[in-house]
């Protein structure tokens, strides 16, 4: 692949014009790997870091409430039960586990 020196040379070309390594590895009908590996060994790197390097964080501004408000919840109040009440839940319960 890299013993054509044309390849060589139109890999210098994207390069230079700032095509990516996959994008280079689709024009040159190889893979990915192996562009990189080429560039690696002759020494060519991009003069810039990619804008992902470092990301710059900034605060999203809040949106009104929009739509309508819900009421407050009211506290529950406690249900006082019955033995009876309580020993037919747990025999619904029971029955229900099986």
């Amino acid at each position: 692949m890299w013993k054509n020196t044309t390849n060589v040379e139109r890999l210098k070309e994207f390069w230079a014009n700032g095509l990516s390594a996959g994008q280079i590895a689709a024009q040159l009908n190889c893979s990915r790997s192996a562009v990189c590996a080429k560039l690696n060994r002759l020494g060519l790197k991009r003069g810039h870091m990619p804008p992902t390097a470092k990301p710059t964080i900034v605060a999203v501004p809040k949106r009104p409430a929009t739509g309508r408000q819900r009421p407050p919840r009211q506290p529950l109040s406690p249900v006082e039960y019955t033995k009876p009440q309580l020993y037919a839940m747990l025999a619904q319960a029971v029955r229900n586990t099986g």
